[in-house]
């Protein structure tokens, strides 16, 4: 079915743009990196399920944004390990799609995750009275749903889109994994109803979950100023402290690539700036969340005490 829209079998992926004597210490530094992504998120994961305490809604959708982060540092950062060590830069076509798709799904994941979080702290400080009943087990579990069906009808969508264009000429991507953007730059088919789609969904994705978060975030606000005291000051930051931080490190970069205009070429610039948050966000989640909040460091604690106990 491929080979009527593509003569394309393989990509080209021209990777960071870094020089050759480089690529050793770059990639032990990536290595490093997603070692620590993998283990960090794996170790928030056990820390919530073991510490009974942690049971609650805000670490049950942090315990699915740990996974997802290990998702979606899975998706790029073998490959581009894999072909630094073999100097192999081919992708075969069906690689690429699927990357595509894997990549949109856990991206946008991440971001409706962010949001539901982000209603989690708005009902926890501003209806605390309520929060057991309004968060039940039955909302959360909904939530998660809904973010995952949604997440996989845009990554979907995208490339279902992606898939019946053609490629016929050119297959090397200067990226150092199949990004969207930069395939339809390389296809000969008309791409606008790709990038149309790029436009209204991305804008529909990113505007909604980014509102949703700052809505919340300034109902707090005005919640806490309506009654301003030092205690409840401290008690916003400790609990909101680590979502906001995150939040930045994501919407970050994603705005500076997408949404600030660029040149035609993708240039090193947006190459090293997803590096971001392809590989270092999702790496620093697991050190915010434990070094900013007091219940991850307790229960990080117990765990290593009842860990000595048992040599």
């Amino acid at each position: 079915m491929r080979n009527n829209h593509s003569s394309v079998s393989e990509f080209i992926l021209l990777g960071l743009p870094i020089r050759p004597e480089e690529q050793g210490l770059y990639c032990a530094l990536f290595l490093a990196m997603y070692l620590t992504t993998v283990l960090g998120n794996l170790l928030i994961i056990l820390l919530i399920r073991l510490d009974s305490r942690l049971h609650t809604p805000m670490y049950f959708f942090l315990s699915h944004l740990a996974f997802t982060d290990i998702s979606f540092s899975s998706v790029i950062g073998p490959k581009l390990l894999m072909n630094i060590l073999t100097q192999s830069q081919s992708i075969p076509y069906a690689g690429c799609i699927s990357q595509v798709y894997f990549f949109l799904l856990l991206g946008d994941l991440d971001s409706f995750l962010l949001t539901s979080m982000a209603y989690d702290r708005y009902v926890a400080i501003c209806h605390p009275l309520h929060y057991t009943t309004i968060m039940s087990q039955r909302l959360c579990f909904l939530l998660v749903i809904v973010s995952w069906v949604l997440s996989s009808a845009v990554a979907l969508l995208h490339t279902l889109l992606l898939a019946r264009l053609s490629f016929c000429g050119d297959n090397t991507l200067p990226h150092f994994f199949c990004d969207l953007s930069a395939l339809l730059k390389l296809s000969s088919s008309n791409t606008t109803v790709n990038q149309v789609a790029i436009l209204i969904v991305g804008m529909v994705v990113i505007s909604v979950t980014i509102i949703c978060i700052l809505a919340s975030y300034g109902r707090i606000g005005a919640t806490i100023l309506r009654a301003p005291s030092m205690k409840g000051i401290c008690k916003a930051l400790s609990t909101c402290g680590s979502h906001l931080s995150v939040v930045s490190l994501y919407y970050g970069p994603i705005i500076g690539i997408y949404f600030v205009p660029s040149s035609d070429d993708t240039n090193d610039k947006d190459v090293m700036v997803a590096v971001l948050y392809t590989l270092l966000t999702p790496m620093l989640n697991p050190f915010i969340y434990s070094l900013r909040n007091r219940d991850m460091k307790e229960a990080l604690r117990k765990l290593f005490i009842r860990r000595n106990f048992s040599l």
